[in-house]
């Protein structure tokens, strides 16, 4: 039996939680490059729409109030890749048979990376809504409206990051994990975050109306801009924390799979 497997007490599991996700985030900065790109990307991407799509695309309301939330959630989805690649390289490059061989909690290795990368998708939400308001987006949300705004983005990036994680456990290597987070890049585009989904072929339509993102950015946009939620808060959630909880218990059962001989 491993020091890993020996039980802790709260506070010294809490240390462990803490010291983790200050050593992954600490990772992220001495990789300037995939940080810089984490950062900017959400911005190309608000520009490029905004300035080149968006004079051709008709929302009924201003397409920069329109787009922000998709892109919020779009920067997230790209940030959950790194999380997976993250997550693939501990296990091959050697750090978890270090951990392994220290007193600390086994949860902790897992939810360092989770929440490290809801920090890292936090710092990019911001600045996607600084450019934002420097292009004139000017939301109607009031404190309360904020910060349940702000709530569902972090449900939904803790969502994607506890299930990004279980994909890197689940990979061979760093490249195989930044390959099976495909389809989480892929679900913002056929959703309502660009374009409404009322405007796409009847057999897109459904889909791009009934998947995980849809009810998240029609959430958001509706805190922010004032336009009815319906139901939307409530799908949001429900989907949310089904996939926080499917990602972290599929994490932790490979982790202890892949760490137990």
């Amino acid at each position: 039996m491993t020091l890993l497997s020996h039980p802790t007490p709260l506070r010294f599991a809490a240390r462990d939680h803490i010291a983790v996700t200050g050593r992954n985030l600490r990772r992220m900065l001495r990789s300037p490059d995939a940080l810089l790109m984490g950062l900017a990307l959400p911005v190309l991407l608000l520009v490029l729409f905004v300035y080149v799509f968006g004079g051709a695309i008709d929302t009924g309301t201003d397409y920069l109030n329109y787009v922000v939330p998709g892109i919020v959630l779009l920067s997230a989805s790209f940030g959950a890749a790194q999380t997976a690649v993250a997550v693939a390289s501990d296990m091959h490059r050697g750090i978890v048979d270090r951990f392994r061989s220290m007193p600390i909690a086994r949860s902790a290795v897992l939810t360092g990376h989770v929440v490290a990368s809801l920090v890292r998708n936090l710092a990019s939400t911001v600045v996607v809504f600084v450019v934002a308001a420097l292009m004139g987006f000017r939301p109607d949300a009031g404190l309360l409206e904020w910060v349940a705004g702000v709530g569902v983005i972090a449900l939904f990036v803790l969502a994607i990051s506890a299930v990004s994680a279980a994909l890197g456990m689940l990979a061979g290597n760093e490249e195989a994990a930044s390959g099976f987070t495909f389809f989480l890049l892929f679900l913002p585009y056929v959703s309502s975050a660009f374009v409404p989904p009322e405007t796409m072929p009847a057999w897109l339509r459904g889909f791009a109306e009934h998947q995980p993102v849809t009810p998240v950015i029609e959430t958001v946009r509706g805190l922010l801009t004032g336009t009815a939620i319906g139901s939307s808060a409530i799908v949001a959630v429900v989907w949310c924390a089904g996939f926080t909880g499917i990602g972290l218990v599929a994490a932790t059962a490979l982790f202890r799979q892949r760490t137990a001989r």
